[in-house]
């Protein structure tokens, strides 16, 4: 006999003030349940609506077992799609069915999708500073746990502003970035950190769009003698033409992806092996489902998988995205700051910092799926 969905559930938390939305389907077996991610933060009572009007009726009385034909289903019943709400959405649905099916197996999910690749996954760390100097110490309490691998924020979240005696006349009240203090301050602060800690350390920052194209070039030949472990998101989605020419001009790795919802804007990119590492959104994608065949798609191509993860991420999806990391094989470092979160609270920003995820640590929840 074969076990349905009994419901759908829908929860909203907010540690840190980051707003998260867990999904709980629950089946006709007593007691046997599944957890996933539809967090997308700056819309999050759209997918929560989503889910409880248009979602869960879908799935009320559906196998649990025919993970792929319902991600199908979900995907294509609002006839218009790929938009970041309603993958979000089946994401939530389509790791807790993946949790379910773990559970059912009596397998953790990475079994699943083939076992590992590897005994742990290692992840990066985030460090945040105002001036160079005390991004110097942060990096220094960093390595003193043994990380090395670190996306580096200088400044408000990594942003160079423009100071009050530098704004041009009669300019209005306000915060103004400033490319060209962006790309000095990013130089300065490679260069500092490399005189201070030399070659070993990777080092990486995310541009997060702020940049033209040529202004991109401009800091990637600034950035070039300092060998950065990459450069991310230094284009937006509307840009992706021009990684193209992005990279003709530079040998600094690139990442990106943390924007892309729809197979047919990183394709290309991945195809024409003008990245070197995604950087996707598990739940933007559409769960376990979609960047499962993502990683797949990727390992023909050379582009290696470091999965977007920072605060905006419930545990649930970092569990999932965990399991996935183990059983791909072009990992390289997975970007998730929070996979140390016990459980869904505000943790400061530096108790996330970790060192060698190892699998061992944690075979008992693995064990349980997700």
């Amino acid at each position: 006999m074969s076990i349905t969905v009994r419901d759908v559930k829908t929860y909203l938390t907010a540690p840190g003030r980051c707003d998260l939305l867990v999904v709980k389907v629950e089946t006709s077996e007593p007691g046997l349940y599944g957890l996933g991610c539809a967090t997308f933060t700056q819309r999050i009572l759209a997918v929560k609506t989503a889910i409880d009007e248009y979602l869960r009726p879908l799935m009320i009385g559906r196998d649990v077992d025919n993970i792929e034909d319902t991600w199908q289903v979900l995907y294509g019943s609002s006839y218009w799609r790929n938009g970041p709400v309603l993958n979000n959405a089946i994401s939530g649905i389509d790791e807790a069915l993946w949790d379910i099916k773990g559970k059912i197996a009596g397998l953790p999910v990475y079994s699943l999708l083939g076992g590992k690749c590897r005994p742990g996954a290692r992840i990066f760390a985030g460090a945040h500073a105002a001036t160079i100097e005390e991004m110097g110490d942060e990096v220094e309490k960093i390595l003193s746990t043994g990380q090395q691998y670190i996306r580096l924020f200088l400044g408000k979240f990594g942003q160079s502003e423009v100071s009050e005696s530098e704004k041009p006349a009669g300019a209005l009240p306000g915060h103004y970035f400033s490319p060209k203090k962006y790309i000095r301050d990013m130089t300065d602060m490679f260069a500092y950190l490399r005189q201070r800690f030399g070659d070993d350390p990777e080092f990486m920052i995310d541009v997060h769009e702020r940049l033209s194209p040529t202004e991109t070039i401009q800091l990637a030949h600034a950035l070039e003698p300092y060998h950065p472990y990459f450069l991310e998101d230094s284009l937006s989605p509307e840009n992706i033409d021009w990684f193209e020419n992005l990279r003709a001009a530079t040998s600094i790795p690139l990442a990106m992806g943390e924007l892309f919802n729809n197979v047919n804007e990183f394709k290309s990119l991945i195809a024409n092996r003008r990245i070197d590492f995604i950087r996707c959104h598990i739940s933007q994608l559409g769960g376990l489902t979609p960047a499962r065949k993502l990683a797949a798609f990727c390992e023909y191509f050379g582009v290696r998988t470091i999965w977007h993860g920072p605060g905006d991420l419930t545990p649930v999806g970092m569990a999932a995205q965990l399991h996935l990391d183990l059983a791909t094989p072009q990992l390289r470092v997975p970007g998730a700051h929070g996979l140390e979160r016990p459980h869904l609270r505000h943790v400061p920003r530096r108790a996330h910092h970790a060192g060698p995820l190892h699998d061992a640590q944690r075979q008992a929840r693995l064990r349980r799926g997700l």
